[in-house]
Formats: C-alpha cells, structure tokens, sequence
C-alpha cells in the first residue's frame, strides 16, 4: 500500500508542482540518453565519461524529487 501511496503521490505532484514535473521530465532524458550510451556496442572512454556525468546529474535530480515528495508528506501529515 505503501509503495501505491507513493506512486499516486508522484502522478499528483507531476500535475501540480512545474518544479517536480520539470526535475522528472529532466531525469527521464538522462535516462534516455544513458541508455542511448549504453546500447552501444563499444564504448569509447568520452563515452564513458559521459554516461558517469550523466548518471551522477541523474542520482542529484532524483534526490531533489525525493527531496519534494518527503516536504509535501511531512506537510500533508502536519
């Protein structure tokens, strides 16, 4: 139930919060663009750089996401 709470969470805040929309939309295309690097069969050492710096701007965009769902928890319990 849980992990339901969660996801109905998102899908509100991605219709109500430009902030949370635009960090997913973001985060989404990082992860597009990863697996675009990833597909590849050989990967040159820029390649790798750039999958490494993407995947870290990836990691910081979700925690910012995950930063807003927990202040919209905490402010929906107080």
């Amino acid at each position: 139930m849980e992990k339901f709470s969660q996801e109905e969470l998102k899908a509100y805040l991605m219709q109500s919060n430009e902030e949370f929309r635009s960090l997913a939309e973001k985060h989404a295309e990082y992860a597009k663009l990863i697996d675009e690097i990833e597909s590849k069969p050989h990967l040159t050492e820029e390649d790798e750089m750039e999958e490494h710096r993407l995947k870290k701007l990836k990691l910081h965009l979700k925690d910012q996401m995950h930063e807003i769902l927990n202040r919209h928890r905490a402010s929906r319990v107080a």
